[in-house]
């Protein structure tokens, strides 16, 4: 019978997934939040993160610039729990250079 062997190993140090990191074009961006809009239109916490997602990829301080906001309450707005007024999630998508669409349900 062989003997037991003792396997050592080192825990697997996981990384965050940052979205942000990987919407690199304009196309990217807007197929990112089509998809958010697409598949959970009833989650306006989501749809504005996926906002933030792509703001963060852009450059927050431009981005905010660009909406006319600070770039405090931009990431207040687009945070978890942030609730963005209609009127800033239009300025945002506006500055982040996407459109919404609307299609018949």
């Amino acid at each position: 019978m062989p003997k037991s062997v003792e396997m050592k190993t080192t825990p697997t140090k996981a990384t965050p997934y940052d979205v942000a990191e990987h919407l690199r074009t304009p196309e990217e961006m807007a197929a990112y939040l089509d998809a958010w809009l697409e598949e959970a239109p009833d989650d306006a916490a989501g749809i504005a993160r996926a906002l933030g997602d792509i703001a963060r990829a852009k450059g927050m301080t431009q981005v905010a610039k660009d909406a006319g906001l600070s770039r405090e309450s931009l990431y207040r707005a687009l945070s978890a729990d942030g609730n963005p007024s209609f009127a800033t999630v239009l300025k945002v998508a506006r500055a982040l250079g996407v459109k919404l669409h609307a299609a018949a349900a």
